[in-house]
Parts: C-alpha cells; sequence; structure tokens
C-alpha cells in the first residue's frame, strides 16, 4: 500500500531550494559582514595613521625650532576632516606643544602625556599615537582622536543585508515555483549581463525589463544593484584618486626633506672649503715671518697677508652667527635717527676695498638733501655693502658698479647696480633661499656661504622695507633695489648738533682725524673747529704717523681701516713716540664685537667708538677729559 504523500515534490523543492539560498545568503552575509567591519576599521585606523604620519612630517621643523604658532596652525588643517575630533602635538619629553579640539566647547580630554606608540580602539573612538623623527632622530609624538561609527555602519549593512536576502528569497521561490521559460530567459538575460558587467568591468550595464512580474521586479533590482555597485565604483575610484594625491603630497614633502639635506650637505661643503682657504695663506705667512729676519718688507707683506686673511674668516664667523640669529628668529636691529647719505658713505668705505682690488669703476649718486631713516645704522650699511660686495664679486674686473639713492614719496629707493654674470632666470627665486649658491660648480671663483641675500632682506624687513633682485639672465648683470621708509623729519636728530654747537665751548684741544673716508673726516672738523679745537687732518696712516710727530695731538680719533697704516699699526706706533705717547688714542670703526673693543685695547687704544660715530659722542669723549 503506497502512503499518500504529505507534500509534493514541488513543495520540497521550494523548501529546499529556500532553505539553501537563506543559509547560503545568511553565511555569505555574516560572512562579508565581518570582513567589512574588520575591513572599516582597518580603513580607519590607516588613514588616521597616515594623516598622523603627514601631520607629524609637515610639523617637525615646528617642534626642533619651538614654532607652536605654525604646529597648531598645521593641527588646524584638520577641520576638513569632521570624523577627527582632537589632535594634539608632543615633544619628546612628553609635554603639550600643540593642540586641535574640533568641538573646543566638547567633552574630548586630551591625555596629559602621549602614552606608547600604536592605536587603541575604544567604544566609538579611535586614538593613533604616532612618533615623529626628523632626520632619523625622535623630536616628538603626536596624537589623533577620530570617531568610530561601527554601529552605524552595522545597523546599515544588516538591514540592506536583510533586504537583500529577502529580495533574494522570493526570487529563488518565483524561480522554484515556475520553472517555465517565460522566467528562465529573464533569469538567463540577467545572468548574462552579471556576466558581461564582470568580464568588462563595467557598471554602465543594465538587463532588459520584458515582463511586469515578479522576474521584472528582480530585473529592475538587479538593474538597482548595478546602478549602487557602479556609485561605490565611482567613490572607490574617487577615493583611490585623492590617495593618490595624498601620496603625491607626502612624496612632494619628502623630496622636500631631501633637498634641504642636500642643501645642509652642500653648505657644510662650502663651509669647510671656505674655512680652510685662509689656512694655507696663514700658515705661508707664519712662514715667511720666521724668513723674514731683517727684511721689513717681506714681514709687512706677511702681516697684510694674515690681517686679509684672518678678516676673511672673521667675515665667515659672523655670517654663521648671523644665520644662527635668523634660523632662531633672534636677529634684531637697534633703530635710531640717522641720515641714508651718512650710511651709504659707511657702506662704501666698507666696500671700497674689494671694488678697488678688482678695478672696477664706480657710479655714486646720492640726494642732495640730508634723508632721515629711523633705522640702525650699522645694520643698514652691512645691507648696502653686502650688496656692493657682491656686486664686485659678481662681476669680471674693470666692469661697472652703480650705488644711487633717490626719493619716492614716502619711500627712499637704494639702487646697486653691475654688468656682471647676471643670475638665470630659473634662480632668480631662489637667491633668497639659505644657503644658495648660483654657481655650485668645484670651479667656482667666488667664495661665500650663500647667506648673504637672505641676511640682507631679513634686516630690511626688520626695518619695514623690502629687497629686490632684478636679472636679464646669465651674463646680463644684476640690478638690487631696496626700499625703505622715510623718517618723517630732520630736525629731530639725536645727535643734538645744534644744542653742541650754541653750547658754552670746553678748553679746547688739539685733535688728530685719521680717516680715509673723505666727507667724514672733513665734517667732523669743520664742526670741532666751530667748538674751538684745532684740528688736523689725515687720509692714511703713514701720513697720521708723519704730522702726529709734529702736530702733538691730545686726542687722535683714529679709522683701523686706514690705507699704507692700519689703525692698529698706527696706535702701537703712536704709543712708542714721545710726543705722541700721552696723547688719547680712540679708535674709529665699523666692527663693534668684543673681539674687536679687544684688538683695539691691545694695540694701544684708550676708548672704541663704532661707526657712525656721532659729534655727540666725540664731545663726550673732550668733556671727560675736561672734568
Amino acid at each position: 500500500m503506497i502512503r499518500p504523500v504529505s507534500q509534493s515534490i514541488s513543495r520540497k523543492l521550494v523548501r529546499v531550494v529556500m532553505i539553501t539560498t537563506f543559509m547560503a545568503l545568511l553565511v555569505s552575509g555574516v560572512a562579508m559582514l565581518l570582513y567589512d567591519v574588520h575591513a572599516s576599521r582597518q580603513s580607519s585606523i590607516d588613514d588616521l595613521t597616515t594623516q598622523a604620519d603627514l601631520l607629524g612630517r609637515s610639523s617637525a621643523p615646528a617642534l626642533q625650532f619651538n614654532d607652536p604658532a605654525t604646529a597648531r596652525g598645521n593641527l588646524a588643517l584638520l577641520r576638513v576632516r569632521p570624523s577627527v575630533v582632537a589632535a594634539a602635538l608632543y615633544t619628546t619629553d612628553g609635554r603639550l606643544f600643540a593642540r586641535y579640539l574640533s568641538d573646543p566647547s566638547g567633552t574630548v580630554v586630551l591625555p596629559k602625556t602621549p602614552g606608547p606608540p600604536g592605536y587603541r580602539v575604544s567604544g566609538n573612538r579611535i586614538t593613533v599615537t604616532h612618533p615623529i623623527f626628523e632626520a632619523g632622530e625622535p623630536v616628538g609624538t603626536i596624537y589623533l582622536q577620530a570617531r568610530y561609527e561601527w554601529r552605524d555602519r552595522l545597523e546599515n549593512y544588516l538591514i540592506i543585508m536583510a533586504v537583500v536576502m529577502a529580495a533574494s528569497l522570493a526570487v529563488a521561490a518565483i524561480i522554484a515555483v515556475r520553472l517555465q521559460a517565460s522566467v528562465s530567459r529573464p533569469i538567463l538575460e540577467v545572468s548574462g549581463v552579471a556576466r558581461e558587467v564582470m568580464r568588462r568591468r563595467d557598471y554602465s550595464l543594465r538587463a532588459h525589463k520584458s515582463t511586469e512580474d515578479e522576474v521584472g521586479v528582480l530585473v529592475d533590482a538587479f538593474n538597482d544593484m548595478l546602478g549602487e555597485v557602479e556609485r561605490r565604483a565611482a567613490a572607490r575610484e574617487s577615493a583611490n584618486r585623492e590617495l593618490q594625491r595624498e601620496m603625491k603630497e607626502r612624496r612632494d614633502a619628502e623630496q622636500a626633506l631631501r633637498l634641504a639635506d642636500r642643501r645642509k650637505d652642500e653648505f657644510l661643503a662650502t663651509l669647510a672649503h671656505e674655512l680652510r682657504n685662509p689656512l694655507a695663506p696663514l700658515s705661508n705667512g707664519l712662514t715667511l715671518l720666521r724668513l723674514a729676519g731683517d727684511n721689513p718688507a717681506m714681514a709687512q707683506n706677511a702681516r697684510d697677508i694674515m690681517e686679509r686673511q684672518l678678516a676673511q674668516m672673521v667675515r665667515l664667523v659672523d655670517d654663521l652667527l648671523d644665520v644662527s640669529r635668523i634660523s632662531s628668529g633672534k636677529l634684531a636691529v637697534k633703530k635710531a635717527r640717522v641720515e641714508l647719505q651718512t650710511v651709504m658713505r659707511n657702506a662704501l668705505e666698507t666696500a671700497g676695498p674689494m671694488i678697488e682690488s678688482r678695478g672696477h669703476r664706480r657710479h655714486v649718486a646720492m640726494p642732495e638733501l640730508p634723508i632721515a631713516l629711523d633705522a640702525d645704522a650699522t645694520r643698514l650699511a652691512q645691507v648696502f655693502s653686502n650688496l656692493l660686495n657682491n656686486a664686485a664679486k659678481y662681476t669680471e674686473p674693470g666692469g661697472r658698479i652703480g650705488f644711487t639713492a633717490e626719493s619716492a614719496g614716502n619711500e627712499v629707493v637704494v639702487t646697486v647696480t653691475d654688468n656682471g654674470i647676471g643670475i638665470p632666470a630659473e634662480m632668480l627665486e631662489r637667491v633668497f633661499e639659505m644657503f644658495a649658491q648660483v654657481d655650485q660648480s668645484l670651479e667656482r671663483s667666488h667664495a661665500g656661504l650663500g647667506v648673504g641675500l637672505t641676511l640682507a632682506r631679513r634686516l630690511v624687513e626688520l626695518h619695514g622695507g623690502t629687497l629686490e633682485v632684478h636679472s636679464e639672465g646669465a651674463g646680463c648683470g644684476c640690478r638690487c633695489v631696496v626700499r625703505l621708509p622715510r623718517a618723517r623729519d630732520l630736525e629731530r636728530r639725536e645727535d643734538g648738533i645744534a644744542p653742541l654747537l650754541a653750547a658754552q665751548p670746553g678748553l679746547p684741544h688739539r685733535i688728530l682725524l685719521a680717516d680715509d673716508n673723505v666727507d667724514f673726516a672733513t665734517t667732523l672738523a669743520a664742526l670741532l673747529r666751530r667748538l674751538g679745537h684745532e684740528v688736523m687732518v689725515t687720509h692714511d696712516g703713514e701720513e697720521a704717523l708723519r704730522e702726529a710727530v709734529r702736530f702733538r695731538p691730545d686726542f687722535a680719533f683714529l679709522d683701523i681701516g686706514l690705507p699704507g697704516r692700519n689703525g692698529y699699526d698706527l696706535a702701537r706706533a703712536l704709543r712708542l713716540l714721545p710726543a705722541t705717547s700721552g696723547s688719547t688714542l680712540v679708535a674709529v670703526t665699523g666692527w663693534g664685537q668684543e673681539k674687536d673693543r679687544r684688538l683695539a685695547a691691545e694695540a694701544g687704544f684708550d676708548l672704541h667708538l663704532v661707526k657712525p660715530v656721532r659729534l655727540a659722542q666725540i664731545v663726550e669723549v673732550l668733556e671727560q677729559a675736561d672734568s
């Protein structure tokens, strides 16, 4: 007896298909869910770690040079990343250096110390602690905290998975119930489109809808799925492009670091080269002194050589000190009321030997009426002499050097021109960079550390002005333009010449002035004669020594850079003469460091004045002798 069938084969088939479909969808959905959660978490960690690395690299210089403002500016860029709620930079000793909070009024609390490197996931927050290295040395730590919205993502994924499973089960049921050609053809068409999509990776393909029944719904769902996949693929491509952009920025940053490292190596090599250059002449000079014996000409030549090379080393060391001040932000100026013409004459006096040694023709044009500036006369003269020295150095012997000034409204424009080697167009934007060298070949004949124009521009900016360099290219010469604000008036000068001339004169003195700056010596002598003193003016060391024996001065104001015999040698000679052994010797020089004062004292000077020297300083020296 055949037992009746409780269920038809079609129902069993439907049940098998449904159960199989459900289990397959469930397993794959759970697997994809777990994978998505893991991938999402890892993607968030990787993205935050990459962001920390980029911010760390860009903030390393700020940590090195103790610049919290720049560090805060770098962290403020995180405002474009809404998921990042907090960030902080810590120094190597764990001290908080700079911070960023997306919502300053919120409850986010930054740790007092950065903690160990790595990442941590706690609830809906991800934190990353990343060390910062510069040239292989740790300079600090960066801390980032971001939202980790995994619950929302999980809920959305479960909803999507449920919808997909429901739709898939419905389709499975229809297929199991209606295994007919009208059903199989659309399904085959969908499967064909799916294969084409996989083969061609073209998510714009769509299945043709031939019916309005459940199969048509399936086709619509499939097409909608393709549309969603297409949108996600576009989003992924956009993310890839963004990642490529960030990687390019990272490579650019690495390239900039490599360039800075190469620039540092070039500077150290140049410094070693420039410091070694004067050593051989100094050594040869010592040998010549030992061999000179009774040959005074040979001994004097050796001393002259050693003095020039020693001055070159002093200039290099001064440049290094100024580089240190620029890097640490400690470069400063001491402003006072000065005349532009006086500063220009002092610069010409400093750069004159270089210009004359190369046989250049110079054209100097200054305004006839005095122009007042609120400036540091020594630093401003350093700027002009630096530009003049560069013009002389980078112009072939016998060239033309121009040094002019003119008034332009509330500004004064000082221009230094030459017809030298010029500057290539690609180097014009880099000449103001620290340690930049236009000529980097081993055969270059122009010494220097590549800091002169950097220092000059910084000094001009500290005076509220600008420095520009123009050149038509290699071999076309160069033009440097300095613009400075004028002072409001010239009557309120700090040296107070009018009150001094109107005051009751003291005891008359015999005064010797020795300075190769003819304008300075002549004008100062005229003022001193107005005060009742007897003044003798000379312009070189040998002449000053001869006149001193006859004139027997009470005071001798001596420039150090005198031709024929420098101020140090002149002071030593005057101390040995009976006629001048008791005279008050005053050094008048543009060198004002402690070592320069020590050299002056060792040479026999009683006092040391730094140019530009005002009449009030001269009068104060004379009054001290009267008291």
